[in-house]
């Protein structure tokens, strides 16, 4: 044992730089795979959390104000029902900004669907004008217990008592109303759009899309306006969590196969070089399974200190990091199996590196106590008939050996190539995510986001003033007027956004991705979440109800959708109207100069209007995934440690297969100097190979999993753009000049070795 340990030991003192490497490399895939976990548990269990503890509905039921819902309790497959709750639609008003809300009128917490006290009181009968706010609309606000809500019409305002979880989908500006508990007697003073919903908690939560039909049919769908279903509020709860934890997850992974690789070529390069140091071994009486240990045991040893490196930074500061990150940390921290989570990933990442390693030991294992002589070979072999070729037109000697000695042995070439271009190409996969992300924010009209605002004007104001009152601001570009309803589906199982934006004279500039625009009459684009849940395709027709009047579309293009999970139908005001000629603009979609500011934008209209108008910045996808590009940059650097871990197994083998043709190229009269350049350049025309099919891979593998996600969420393909050229460039000559970089001093040392030592070394 103690002769393993020493041998070992010298092996580690022969190779410091690539052990540390290994060591990192470990601790930061270790590290990611965490991080991924830490992000899903955090996208889950939160929702998850409120929906147990506050038995949420399944679905939630908005209908007019002389809707029976009471007879929803009679269904089959019902457990409860919360409500029937009278409702106003209305906008409030704190801290200098508005929101949207549905006034929720009742007096105790209901059982199903219980609201969940984080701060403040509930309802108070004793406290007419006090209301509790959904903590996502209290963020918002900025409100706390204790402030006061300005209510446009009303003669007092509303007073914060309390600041409550729900499993409802959240609010979002612009898209959804926040949700306010009041008192029946606060809803009816009210002024504003009147209703009730109801919330229905089934015994199958798998029985959603029929339980929904059902209770349409029992109301009548001239009396339902919106159904929300608990999928729908779980998807938009886990929002750019989830999509965090899988680009984490997916590149942790890919790392982790790259390392694994990287380690398998660096102990079958250390054999190679190694032949005679083992013979000895085993000639002294080391069996084949001591000889395979030494080597499993010194790596496995780099992946287990890499592992418990990375599982102590994420249980001492992964809390503490700033943003999201460390959000979804502490909160994973206090679920049930993290210390299972904690243990099982770096063993698990562990045991896979040890796998890999086992396998390239076990040749060691194999080598022959007596090993025969190898008969010296320039350059590993003949010359091909492409390098006579370039000897024979006088192109630089050094150039030409060292491409031959590059790519002399195939298979042995080949999968040095294979491993090398691994890493590269997932650092183009990730450059790509960036370059998408930068997309999204500086290019929004690129994505679906051709406006920048949305502008909901109060009654008081007709549709002239409130044209009137943008047309003065130099920064409004264009103005779009629209409508945006809910819609049911066919089959009555959900509800959908048909929106009504812009004319036939001045359309709206969607983002299409397949098909054209929406010219003719009855024709509409959709969303891919709307062409997923309707399971139709460009070209189809639609046929959906808003109230009691049917609408019947003909779909001609695929729109990038960011809003509602891609579940939006889109055409202009004019094709709504031929359906309801007094049909009014309720919204207007504004166009804004290069550079202006929306948020700045949307106050000062505000102002001008004395508030009689409500503007919202269009939210941007991109401004959830900040977090993202900090990922990015962590994963670069991961790979690129693999990457240097098979730079250096490249350059190892390159300068000691060199030292064996030493001599022959002394010979024929070869300079140090032209010597060094031979391994030089095949260590840069390896790099070069595998950045080539590195990227000649990773740009399409990006824009298919960039596009991918787009479809899973809705959004839709189309999205993704990868790196530019001179970035591709630039990141192809960095990779090649810093492996001959790194490269050139080990053949420089290596081409003015003593005769005798080279001697030694082809023996």
């Amino acid at each position: 044992m103690r002769a393993t340990l020493r041998w070992a030991h010298a092996d580690l003192r022969s190779h410091r730089g690539e052990a540390l490497f290994i060591v990192l490399a470990t601790a930061g895939i270790v590290a990611s795979l965490l991080l991924a976990t830490a992000l899903f548990g955090y996208a889950t269990n939160p929702w998850q959390r409120v929906f147990t503890q506050s038995q949420g509905a399944h679905v939630w039921i908005h209908t007019g104000p002389s809707a029976d819902a009471g007879r929803l309790t009679g269904l089959d497959g019902v457990a409860s029902v919360a409500g029937p709750y009278p409702t106003a639609a209305t906008t409030v008003a704190s801290h200098g900004t508005r929101a949207s809300v549905e006034l929720r009128g009742t007096v105790d917490r209901p059982a199903t669907g219980r609201p969940l006290l984080t701060s403040g009181r509930w309802l108070d009968p004793h406290a007419p004008d006090g209301v509790v706010l959904e903590s996502s609309l209290a963020r918002a606000l900025w409100a706390d217990p204790g402030d006061t809500l300005t209510v446009p019409g009303a003669t007092r305002p509303l007073t914060v008592l309390g600041i409550a979880d729900s499993a409802e989908p959240r609010y979002s500006p612009g898209e959804r109303s926040g949700l306010v508990w009041a008192l029946p007697s606060a809803v009816q003073r009210t002024d504003g759009r009147g209703g009730q919903v109801t919330g229905v908690r089934l015994t199958d939560p798998d029985d959603t899309d029929y339980a929904v039909q059902r209770a349409v049919t029992v109301l009548g769908a001239k009396a339902v306006t919106e159904v929300s279903s608990w999928q729908q509020a779980r998807s938009e709860a886990q929002g750019g969590n989830r999509l965090l934890g899988q680009v984490l997850g997916l590149f942790g992974l890919a790392a982790l196969l790259a390392a694994a690789l990287a380690v398998h070529g660096a102990i079958g390069t250390r054999i190679r070089g190694h032949l005679r140091d083992i013979s000895v071994l085993k000639a002294i009486g080391f069996t084949p399974g001591q000889v395979v240990r030494i080597f499993l045991l010194q790596h496995v040893a780099f992946a287990l200190l890499g592992a418990v490196l990375a599982a102590a930074l994420i249980q001492a500061l992964g809390s503490r990091t700033p943003g999201r990150l460390g959000d979804a940390v502490g909160v994973w921290q206090g679920l049930p199996g993290y210390t299972a989570a904690l243990l099982g990933v770096p063993l698990a990442a562990v045991l896979f590196i040890a796998a890999t390693t086992g396998l390239a030991a076990w040749r060691a294992g194999q080598v022959p106590p007596v090993p025969g002589l190898r008969a010296a070979a320039p350059l590993g072999g003949r010359l091909s008939g492409l390098a006579r070729g370039a000897l024979g037109l006088r192109l630089p000697s050094a150039l030409v050996l060292g491409w031959h000695k590059a790519f002399t042995r195939r298979p042995r070439s080949l999968a040095t190539v294979a491993r090398l271009a691994l890493p590269l190409l997932l650092i183009v996969v990730a450059m790509s995510a960036w370059t998408t992300i930068d997309r999204f924010q500086s290019r929004p009209d690129q994505i679906g986001l051709a406006s920048a605002l949305t502008v909901r004007a109060d009654e008081t104001l007709s549709d002239p003033d409130v044209r009137a009152l943008l047309a003065r601001d130099p920064r409004v570009t264009a103005v779009h007027p629209g409508v945006e309803v809910a819609a049911l589906v066919p089959g009555q199982t959900g509800t959908i956004a048909l929106r009504g934006l812009g004319t036939r004279e001045d359309p709206y500039p969607f983002t299409l991705a397949e098909g054209r625009p929406a010219h003719g009459p009855d024709e509409a684009v959709a969303g891919q979440g709307l062409l997923d849940l309707l399971d139709v395709r460009v070209g189809d027709w639609v046929r959906m109800t808003v109230g009691a009047q049917p609408q019947i579309l003909h779909i001609v293009g695929r729109s990038i959708e960011p809003e509602n999970g891609g579940r939006v139908i889109s055409t202009s005001l004019d094709t709504l109207r031929e359906n309801d000629p007094g049909l009014d603009a309720a919204l207007y979609q504004l166009q804004l100069r290069p550079g202006a500011d929306p948020h700045r934008v949307a106050a000062e209209l505000t102002e001008a209007a004395h508030g009689d108008i409500s503007a919202y910045a269009v939210p941007n996808p991109a401004d959830g995934l900040s977090p993202l590009r900090g990922v990015v940059v962590g994963l670069i650097t991961v790979l690129a440690l693999i990457g240097l871990i098979e730079l250096l197994t490249v350059i190892g083998g390159a300068v000691r297969e060199g030292e064996r043709d030493l001599l022959a190229l002394k010979a024929i009269g070869l300079t140090p100097r032209q010597i060094t350049a031979i391994t030089v350049t095949a260590t840069g025309c390896t790099a070069l190979a595998s950045v080539v099919v590195g990227t000649a891979l990773g740009v399409p593998l990006a824009h298919w999993l960039i596009d991918a996600q787009g479809r899973s969420s809705g959004i839709g393909a189309g999205i993704a753009r990868g790196p530019s050229p001179v970035l591709l460039v630039l990141f192809a000559a960095a990779a090649v000049l810093g492996a001959a970089a790194l490269a050139a001093l080990p053949a420089a040392r290596s081409a003015r070795r003593r005769l005798a030592d080279t001697l030694s070394a082809a023996a």
